[in-house]
């Protein structure tokens, strides 16, 4: 019997987290990535593209998908890490800002007249900078 332990909205996610339960030793199935393929508007309708695993394998596929594995993949690609310049902390992420206020003008006039710029969003306290 499957287990049905994910679910995702485009099939290449489900591949990318197929791929890691495959690392570990966990066999694991997709469903409905056919269908999404095909008509991806029904996403949404099918619950997504399902990742899948045997019942006995159920409880440790969860945990290996809970894994954040960011740290490993920084340390990897060797990325420079932004530090936050209010409270100094490295637990941040790119973030872009005025993509909200580009995309409201592109819908009233069709065309993107708001500038948007690349920044920095801290994590600990939320404070968003430019770079």
């Amino acid at each position: 019997m499957l287990v049905t332990v994910s679910r995702y909205s485009f099939p290449y996610e489900a591949h990318i987290a197929k791929s890691r339960l495959d690392t570990e030793g966990i066999p694991a199935f997709i469903a409905d990535e056919h269908t999404i393929n095909m008509q991806w508007l029904y996403s949404n309708a099918l619950g997504g593209v399902r990742l899948q695993v045997p019942e006995p394998f159920a409880e440790k596929a969860l945990q290996v998908l809970d894994e954040d594995r960011e740290k490993d993949l920084i340390e990897a690609v060797e990325v420079d890490v932004q530090i936050c310049p209010h409270c100094g902390s490295d637990d941040t992420e790119f973030h872009q800002l005025g993509r909200r206020w580009a995309f409201l003008m592109f819908l009233g006039l069709n065309f993107p007249l708001f500038p948007v710029r690349d920044g920095g969003k801290c994590n600990a306290c939320g404070t968003i900078w430019k770079t």
